[in-house]
């Protein structure tokens, strides 16, 4: 049985074994209830106060937050203030009506002043009570502990406790997934129930994670006998029996509910219990003591790893709410859902890192949350070997590259270089050109874009402007001055423009400077201007081909999963319509580049679809020149701002996509770029080592990014980029935006020139944007 667990276990949740770093936060220690079991339960009189003060409470919660935790944990007894007269009054005399109205405060206040999550066991609830947490809280703890009415008979350990009879736990879970709040909860075993009692409570479960799909976790937890108890003289539940009932309920309960024991309380059988079908060790607390089972310490996360590495497994922290909770709004209070998304990565576990891109570094994590490295995965290294003999890879085995990057990411950096070493050599291209942003004016609202304005008011970083005709020219001339090879030119898609404006954008340009290359208009500037004009789009591209249009940036593409595109820019052109817009391009003579957006609501099955839908386009085309991962950078985007996605990809998600990008489509898109205005220079030479060849352009001016929050200035010197690619061991080559060599006289001019950039010409825009150029 415990076979079945496992592969049953492994199926669903791969190698990782997860644990929540976490603060216990011990609001009451008294109770209604007298289980014959607990210690935590005290009376008034030995206790110093009824409750913990709102003050005390803030302070463990601080002292958890500096250690690194994610989850408060408030733990309580049930119901007090129906036994103890000392509760009821210092409830009146702090103002709150109930225990549970004092649990709400301690959440609003750990949520206002702190950035832990609550996660609340505060006992059977009604539904009026539950709504009331809800908004406060990440997920709510109940356990079940046994469904068995002799329990409660005068010899039962539940004698006396009038919220273990079972059908008021049960009401209370239902209660808790009709609210739709991600929930907690499990088996107390060895306190006198028998196997076909807990066969029984693991199909009521089960029932109720089906019909409401708000159980993310059980836990499996084992009696242990404590002094000053009427059940001290009991028998500790054997460690057989523990594996049995974990097997079980991997083998009874849904695949997508969490099982957990805890490790402190079999301290010294935990390889036993990570190759038993558990997946994650639940809460352990770098800061307070287990205070329902003191006499247990909680294992140090150092030996927590290396227990679970011994099991062939990987230790990874997780927040209270489980990853599937998260993307979901309809599970999450709009105070709680941002919070969760700050720390999260792209799996719904805990940020390995600090890293943002755009963003300087704010240091390692107070913890410990990254995964031993273990012995790599025979399914990832069967899957690198296939590329390495120039096998496709499936969509299935992309997404596994992306899921364990952070685990194998040895082999899969290996595999990226070892590629890139074959396919380009060992020479590190780059571009002097210049962007030109000549409109940040939008009519789209994409909800991960900063730089785009509406009309006319100002907002954000920067005003709404609409470059003249005359500053556009100066700009090209002053490139080709410069030594630029290349002018990028992009803006948003103004409402007065039409497609002549883009045509004479082009002229403007090389009209100034004829031997300069234009790259320029995203496909959704093509589309907009060949629509006004009520051309279609191939035609449309001829038209500024013949003005002088040479390459066009494949931006725009974000995520090419019209899941995700729905979110994040539901007015802008599907997935299918920007592919078939690079498609026309290519047909009509046009080579591009290729980009993806990621790090915001997206995941690795997105980034595989995208991934692949590039390859299979250039396997049809042969018209991308470059790959261009793009890190959401998420400070000013307004997606970010209101809560609604993770703060750009983890820096191992940020690298992972670089090196999955070289194993996937190096063998027909020869050349990775790495953005080095998000990733900053450091970084982006870095990614030099998992199989970029490309550090894209010296840009001179960069508006994008930088609206975004991105805070690694405008233009890195060619001179700068070439110092810098030596000092890495590598040889540094300047290109043309075909990847070919510039001409002699442009190298040299480029030598001969320093970077001196006049002030830029920014002028308010207005409504008939068209007249700009005239």
């Amino acid at each position: 049985m415990e076979g079945c667990a496992r592969e049953r276990r492994d199926s669903s949740f791969g190698r990782v074994i997860t644990y929540s770093p976490k603060v216990f936060i011990p609001l009451t220690q008294l109770c209604r209830d007298v289980c014959h079991y607990c210690t935590f339960a005290q009376s008034p009189s030995r206790l110093a106060a009824p409750y913990m003060t709102l003050d005390e409470v803030l302070a463990v919660a601080r002292e958890g937050q500096a250690a690194g935790c994610t989850e408060a944990l408030l733990t309580l007894g049930e119901k007090p203030e129906l036994r103890y007269k000392a509760a009821r009054v210092w409830l009146a005399e702090n103002g709150y009506s109930s225990t549970v109205d004092y649990v709400t405060a301690a959440c609003k206040a750990i949520v206002a002043e702190t950035t832990l999550i609550p996660h609340v066991n505060a006992g059977t609830l009604s539904r009026a009570e539950l709504a009331q947490l809800r908004p406060v809280m990440g997920s709510f703890g109940l356990m079940l502990e046994s469904g068995s009415p002799a329990l409660l008979a005068r010899d039962g350990a539940h004698f006396g406790s009038p919220d273990k009879k079972p059908w008021r736990r049960l009401a209370t879970l239902a209660r808790a997934g009709r609210l739709k709040i991600p929930t907690t909860t499990g088996l107390l075993l060895g306190i006198g129930e028998d196997r076909t009692q807990r066969i029984s409570d693991l199909k009521n479960i089960a029932r109720l994670h089906t019909k409401y799909g708000h159980i993310q976790e059980v836990i499996i937890q084992n009696f242990r006998a404590k002094s000053g108890t009427r059940m001290a003289n009991w028998p500790d539940v054997s460690v057989l029996e523990l594996l049995w009932t974990i097997a079980a309920a991997r083998l009874i309960l849904p695949a997508d509910i969490s099982i957990q024991a805890p490790p402190n309380l079999s301290p010294d059988d935990l390889l036993l219990l990570a190759d038993s079908g558990l997946n994650d060790w639940g809460g352990v607390s770098p800061v307070t003591p287990d205070h329902v089972n003191p006499e247990a310490p909680w294992p140090e996360i150092v030996r927590l790893s290396a227990a679970t590495e011994a099991a062939g497994k990987v230790l990874r922290a997780r927040l209270p709410v489980y990853a599937q909770y998260l993307n979901d709004p309809s599970w999450l209070d709009d105070r709680i859902r941002p919070r969760c998304l700050e720390v999260t990565d792209s799996e719904g576990r805990v940020r390995s890192d600090q890293w943002r891109p755009g963003e300087p570094e704010l240091g390692p994590p107070a913890v410990s949350k990254s995964p031993a490295l273990l012995s790599q995965s025979r399914e990832i290294l069967a899957i690198l070997d296939r590329r390495y003999r120039g096998e496709a890879l499936e969509h299935s085995d992309v997404v596994r590259l992306f899921q364990t990057v952070d685990i194998d990411r040895e082999a899969i950096y290996e595999c990226a270089n070892q590629l890139r070493s074959e396919q380009v050599g060992e020479t590190v291209t780059f571009v002097v050109n210049r962007n030109i942003n000549y409109t940040n004016v939008c009519k789209y609202s994409c909800a991960f874009c900063a730089f785009s304005k509406g009309l006319p008011k100002s907002e954000g970083r920067e005003r709404p402007y609409d470059i003249t005709g005359h500053e556009l020219a100066r700009r090209a001339s002053e490139a080709w001055g410069l030594g630029a090879t290349e002018v990028c030119l992009q803006g948003g898609i103004h409402p007065g423009y039409d497609g002549n404006t883009y045509r004479t954008i082009v002229e403007a340009v090389k009209a100034a400077e004829p031997e300069l290359h234009v790259h320029a208009f995203s496909p959704l500037e093509l589309h907009h201007g060949a629509e006004t004009l009520g051309l279609g789009i191939e035609d449309y591209l001829r038209v500024l081909m013949e003005a002088g249009l040479d390459t066009v940036p494949g931006t725009a593409a974000e995520i090419l999963d019209d899941r995700v595109r729905a979110k994040i820019c539901p007015d802008k052109l599907s997935a299918g319509q920007w592919l078939e817009t690079m498609a026309a391009a290519h047909r009509v003579g046009l080579r591009s580049t290729a980009t993806i957006m990621f790090g915001h609501i997206d995941h690795a099955e997105h980034w595989a679809t995208h991934l692949l839908a590039v390859r299979h386009l250039q396997l049809q085309t042969g018209g991308f020149t470059e790959f261009v991962p793009l890190p959401f950078v998420a400070r000013e985007a307004p997606l970010y701002r209101r809560g609604q996605a993770r703060p750009g990809p983890t820096r191992e998600e940020s690298r992972g996509m670089h090196a999955i990008a070289r194993i996937v489509l190096g063998d027909v898109i020869r050349n990775i770029q790495a953005s080095w205005t998000k990733l900053g220079p450091v970084e982006a030479l870095h990614c030099l080592n998992l199989g970029v060849n490309d550090l894209g352009g010296c840009l001179m001016n960069e508006s994008i990014s930088r609206a975004a929050g991105a805070g690694y200035g405008q233009c890195w010197s060619p001179a700068a980029m070439q110092s810098a690619i030596l000092g890495v061991g590598r040889v540094p080559s300047q290109r043309t935006t075909l990847y070919g060599s510039p001409p002699e006289e442009r190298k040299a001019q480029i030598q001969a020139t320093p970077l001196q950039i006049l002030p830029l010409e920014q002028p308010m825009a207005k409504i008939k944007a068209e007249k700009k150029l005239a």
